[in-house]
């Protein structure tokens, strides 16, 4: 702790000191000083009765939220920056663009990883993977528009099959293999591989990767009291222990893993209903983060970065939370309406159509729009999840008057109608 009559200064980082019963935070450039700012000086605590509200201020104000995950929010304070691991450098398989005219930086790809390892406390939820092996649960690649307006996450199914190209994971050359499952990478060179995967199948430029564990998501729902979603029918599945009733509800802990990970019952579709629930999910999170009831809790805020700096991986360039409160400010113009989910599109394996998919040709439509940083367009974005959207009202799902949320908006009441069902399919209300 912080001695009241020391203040700490850091560049490109928060202060924090303690006076008489509270904690301030404030921004400074460099330096240390062993007094108290002067009496005159804004930095300077004010009275108990005022602190309250300059906290608030400062919390709405100066800490933004950000996509993470199964997505998130990065708050800046000195003293979570030992939690977070030294980054790894980004072996890359493709060139970065030339930076853009028509942004800040130039447009942002960052690749987000669940990891399912058991390994360490909170993550031993059943008795799968004992040996201490792991896989990519999910992965999503979020790119970030350079104008920094409108960002959307791709949801890439673990399960297609892919001819997985060579990697190089500390310096050792991994040995490609074709028709494998995509999430053997994350297996045999962790995400490192996954990179190099995903930016040899698609030309696309990864500037970033975070890696998210069980213990971490379940860490982040509960620091914001749990996130709101909408089952539309009961769950009683006694073979995995997982069972919901029907209807909206609150889910914390592992009641909120076991949501986003089921794909028995809740979606008659596997993998691609459960990766449409996690986008709602992970939609229905963001919201709740960046809501006024969150922003103005000190204690939610502090817990959230606790869960998020004690169990994230990421990049050399992510490393410390003012790397990360960097990033979060990158967002700080996106709106929630301007933040869309899609999931690649696929078909079934031509060698295996029983059982297995593969990227549809129209992937690489999408590839396109990523690497020449345009919005989705009408195509994708009409099947999208918002991070404006509801979480939708059980019994609506047979109504095609009452819609969807989510996607364009529009289409007649048969596209509606399918929307709804495609929904209910994946485990959600219309």
């Amino acid at each position: 702790m912080v001695p009241h009559d020391r203040w700490v200064r850091r560049e490109s980082d928060t202060a924090v000191a303690w006076s008489g019963g509270g904690f301030r935070l404030f921004w400074e450039d460099a330096g240390v000083t062993d007094a108290p700012p002067p009496a005159d000086d804004p930095s300077r605590p004010l009275p108990p009765t005022h602190r309250r509200a300059v906290w608030t201020t400062i919390v709405a104000s100066q800490l933004v939220v950000a996509l993470l995950t199964a997505s998130g929010v990065f708050w800046v304070h000195r003293s979570w920056n030992d939690r977070i691991d030294e980054g790894d450098v980004v072996s890359h398989v493709v060139d970065k663009p030339e930076t853009a005219d028509d942004g800040p930086q130039g447009p942002m790809n960052i690749l987000v990883m669940g990891s399912d390892t058991r390994v360490g406390e909170g993550n031993g939820i059943d008795g799968e993977n004992a040996d201490g092996s792991q896989r990519s649960d999910t992965v999503i690649l979020v790119h970030v528009s350079a104008d920094r307006t409108n960002a959307y996450g791709v949801s890439m199914p673990r399960d297609a099959i892919v001819d997985r190209p060579e990697c190089r994971v500390d310096g050792k050359k991994i040995e490609g293999e074709d028709g494998v499952r995509f999430n053997t990478a994350f297996s045999v060179g962790g995400p490192q591989c996954t990179v190099q995967t995903v930016e040899k199948l698609t030309g696309i430029y990864i500037d970033h990767f975070l890696v998210l564990d069980f213990r971490g998501f379940k860490d982040m729902v509960d620091a914001v009291g749990g996130v709101e979603v909408c089952i539309p029918f009961e769950v009683d599945d006694p073979e995995h222990d997982i069972f919901f009733d029907a209807g909206t509800q609150t889910l914390t802990g592992d009641d909120a893993l076991n949501y986003v990970r089921e794909r028995y019952k809740l979606s008659v579709t596997g993998d691609l209903g459960r990766m449409k629930r996690q986008q709602a999910f992970i939609a229905s999170m963001i919201s709740k983060v960046s809501s006024a009831g969150t922003l103005s809790q000190p204690k939610k805020v502090i817990d959230f970065v606790n869960a998020v700096t004690s169990s994230i991986r990421v990049d050399q360039d992510l490393d410390s939370v003012g790397k990360l409160v960097d990033l979060a400010m990158e967002f700080r113009d996106t709106g929630l309406e301007a933040i869309k989910f899609v999931t690649v599109p696929v078909v079934p394996d031509p060698d295996n159509p029983e059982v297995t998919l593969v990227w549809a040709d129209s992937a690489d439509r999408l590839w396109r729009r990523i690497a020449q940083d345009q919005k989705l367009g009408k195509d994708f974005r009409a099947d999208s999840i918002g991070a404006d959207d509801g979480v939708g009202t059980e019994g609506q799902d047979d109504d095609p008057s009452a819609g969807g949320n989510g996607g364009d908006g529009g289409g007649n009441a048969d596209n509606r109608a399918e929307r709804a069902e495609q929904r209910r399919q994946a485990g959600l209300c219309a």
